[in-house]
């Protein structure tokens, strides 16, 4: 009876030691999933900067448009709103990336 006890003791202790050194050390999956979300976030932030650019070098008599999410219909709308948007988006990208 003492033997039984005592395998399933060493047993519970095997299984938390390996519980504790699973959660302590990331997983290979896991820092894999986090260096291609830092570089999907990486590639986001250098598109948005190249939008602000190319929104902020425009003439003030040029027109932008913004495509409607999931169609090919494109709408009239004013130059310094969609800049200030796409900063806005962009400082939003530049802290979720520093938070990683």
């Amino acid at each position: 009876m003492c033997g039984i006890q005592v395998d399933n003791i060493s047993y519970i202790v095997l299984f938390l030691l390996t519980m504790t050194t699973k959660r302590n050390l990331p997983a290979a999956d896991t820092v894999e999933e986090e260096t291609t979300q830092k570089e999907e976030l990486s590639k986001q932030i250098k598109e948005q900067n190249i939008l602000v650019d190319e929104l902020s070098n425009l003439k003030k008599n040029r027109r932008v448009y913004l495509q409607q999410p999931n169609s090919n219909i494109f709408f009239l709308t004013d130059r310094e709103q969609m800049l200030s948007t796409c900063k806005k988006d962009l400082d939003n990208l530049k802290k979720e990336y520093q938070d990683m």
